[in-house]
């Protein structure tokens, strides 16, 4: 549930008619759902033609109520179903001819015999693992394009078969960055840092996973995370640097 952009309830904020406000209240409203959103994402998104916020005379962009729902959507659709801007793009544009669209659920729903108000019709939740025509069609490429990135190590099929869902993640965003002309070969060092990077965070939990607690060693998987989610910000934070730095 997103929060009333003020603070409060009643009037005010995003939550009354006709009342726009920045991209700052907009992330902070949007951080309780979404902790990891950042100013660049929300500017990624209307750049990608998602969001379409107003403009002033003096060129700030002013959200309305209707714009933060729909980064609310957007950035769901990404985190729960990996789907691709792309695919993104094609349900929001269905729901608004006011069709109704499917697409996967990470839970069960159904506690009532007709449509649910927001026109998507949830379907069974997703097995753990994909299989290789799933990712094509959710991702939006065809076979040459998916073994090439194999080929460059982007991403593997799991042992035994099938994509997992971070390895389809990484596909949806491999398709995004491509249609910028970052081909594969473009993206080996990024991989090549990421691997780095989950190097230097397992070297921090090994100890706590070897303990001989049970508690310690759970409290592992919970550092590992915290870990994760601070070195994928401190990345965004670098590159966000020195592209202000190149730019100036």
């Amino acid at each position: 549930m997103l929060r009333n952009p003020t603070g409060g309830a009643g009037n005010g904020g995003a939550g009354s008619a006709g009342r726009l406000v920045s991209i700052g209240t907009v992330l902070t409203t949007l951080r309780d759902e979404f902790p990891e959103v950042t100013i660049s994402k929300i500017r990624f998104l209307e750049a990608e033609g998602l969001v379409e916020p107003r403009r002033t005379p003096s060129g700030y962009r002013k959200f309305s109520t209707e714009d933060v729902e729909r980064l609310a959507r957007i950035l769901r659709l990404q985190r729960d179903h990996y789907l691709p801007l792309k695919v993104i793009r094609e349900q929001l544009d269905a729901l608004a001819r006011g069709e109704q669209i499917r697409i996967p659920a990470p839970t069960a729903h159904g506690d009532g015999d007709g449509p649910p108000a927001d026109g998507v019709v949830r379907e069974t939740p997703p097995a753990a693992r994909v299989g290789r025509e799933e990712l094509l069609a959710a991702v939006g490429v065809d076979e040459a394009q998916l073994a090439e990135w194999e080929s460059y190590g982007l991403l593997a099929e799991a042992s035994g078969g099938g994509f997992d869902a971070d390895t389809v993640t990484v596909a949806g965003l491999v398709a995004d960055l491509g249609r910028f002309g970052l081909e594969p070969r473009h993206l080996r060092a990024m991989k090549a840092a990421a691997e780095r990077e989950a190097g230097l965070v397992e070297q921090v939990v090994a100890p706590l996973r070897r303990h001989r607690n049970p508690q310690t060693r759970a409290h592992a998987e919970a550092t590992m995370k915290e870990l994760a989610g601070l070195s994928v910000q401190l990345h965004e934070a670098l590159v966000q640097s020195a592209l202000g730095v190149r730019l100036r």
